[in-house]
């Protein structure tokens, strides 16, 4: 590598937030936060009675009973995370490419981390057989595998696994005795709900899985830090939940009572925040849709994005034009869409893949621009697109790819 760790760019300091949905807060969850404020505590350690409850009806109502006592609440999944890998011990498996914030918090922890290829249809779970050849290489060399971090509904590709990729994975997890954390923060957010299967591990392997969600996915603000952990039924499950309760002890992790409660309020599903959340997965499809053909007409390469606000494209193609801007890896390309789109471009590097590829998650967040008027039309307009300061955005886009398209074809040597 060229750069060791330059100031805001280490793989610590530096990590891409969740793609935020660029839209003002629901008002009847800003009504729910300032009746709260007057609250100046923080809830228990594992969240209060009200806040563990709402969890559970959540996830009751996705198939997934639970009680309370299987349920925590935390300041942030990232917090959940770290306390779950302090927990359980051993080394961490995730897929590449993965969530910004997941390696880190391991790495933290002097725990390795060891990343698993995916399949070419999506991202988010690890290839079944290379993470038995992985798992097989770990063992070999002396290391202690334990956890595999995975993500049905997936952060950075935008994709979601298809339940018998998803089952194959969860077999050869399970036979190499693997406990799995499925991070299901998107699991809201499909673009195609009635034409997109999504099946959690959870449903799969219900002894051995514990599920996690952080409410910026759909619920709540990314300012306003809360998630919530579901952890399976027996005397496992139970023992990791209180070494996870421990864990948060010391670290102080509490969520703020305000925060609190809005979260409880989210996480029953009141027809204002159901409304809100599916204005807001159709707006963002669509214009994840208009980003992925504007990349795609350029010669880049993206997988459609079937979730969240964000896609991944793979510049590989255009090297030739990029090369000529002086953009050799995933950080050259990074500062280069960052400074001509004007909205942050993290590269590939940030997500577990290879400095070299030229790969990089785009948010479509960042695409709505404009004031809380506008930015509200984009979700009662039936054709959000063609609003100016959407369309601007949206031609800029366009406009940076089809120049790099451009510039590829000149410096194409004549057949």
């Amino acid at each position: 590598m060229r750069r060791t760790d330059p100031e805001g760019h280490g793989p610590v300091r530096y990590g891409p937030p969740l793609p935020d949905d660029g839209l003002p807060v629901l008002p009847e969850l800003s009504a729910v936060l300032a009746a709260a404020a007057s609250r100046g505590g923080s809830e228990p350690v594992g969240g209060g009675t009200a806040l563990l409850e709402a969890a559970c009806g959540y996830w009751d109502r996705r198939g997934l009973s639970a009680g309370p006592e299987r349920v925590v609440a935390a300041p942030g999944a990232p917090s959940l995370l770290l306390a779950l890998t302090a927990a359980l011990g051993g080394d961490v498996l995730v897929p590449r490419p993965c969530a910004a914030w997941w390696a880190p918090y391991a790495r933290l922890l002097g725990r390795p981390v060891f990343h698993v290829a995916t399949p070419a249809e999506s991202g988010g779970v690890p290839d079944p057989y290379a993470l038995l050849e992985t798992v097989r290489r770990v063992r070999d060399e002396g290391g202690d595998p334990r956890l595999l971090v995975l993500s049905v509904a997936d952060d950075p590709t935008a994709t979601v696994a298809p339940p018998e990729v998803l089952h194959e994975t969860v077999e050869a997890a399970a036979g190499e005795g693997l406990h799995l954390v499925s991070d299901e923060t998107w699991r809201d957010t499909l673009h195609a709900p009635h034409q997109t299967v999504l099946i959690g591990p959870a449903e799969m392997l219900p002894e051995n899985v514990t599920v996690v969600t952080d409410l910026a996915g759909a619920l709540l603000p990314p300012g306003w830090p809360a998630a919530v952990a579901r952890f399976p039924a027996g005397g496992f499950g139970d023992g990791l939940r209180a070494r996870v309760l421990d864990i948060l002890t010391a670290m102080g992790a509490r969520v703020a009572a305000p925060v609190a409660t809005a979260a409880g309020y989210a996480l029953t599903e009141p027809e204002p925040v159901t409304a809100r959340v599916a204005a807001t997965v159709r707006l963002h499809a669509r214009v994840a849709a208009a980003a992925h053909a504007a990349v795609v007409s350029a010669g880049a390469l993206a997988r459609p994005p079937q979730a969240g606000r964000h896609l991944y494209a793979d510049l590989g193609p255009l090297r030739t034009a990029l090369s000529a801007h002086g953009v050799g890896d995933a950080q050259d390309l990074e500062e280069f869409l960052a400074a001509r789109l004007g909205m942050p471009a993290p590269g590939g590097h940030r997500f577990g893949d290879d400095l070299g590829a030229l790969r990089v998650r785009l948010s479509t967040g960042s695409l709505l621009t404009g004031t809380d008027a506008e930015l509200k039309e984009c979700l009662s307009s039936p054709s959000p697109l063609e609003l100016p300061h959407v369309q601007r955005a949206l031609i800029t886009l366009k406009s940076v790819f089809d120049d790099l398209r451009d510039d590829a074809q000149r410096w194409e040597p004549p057949r």
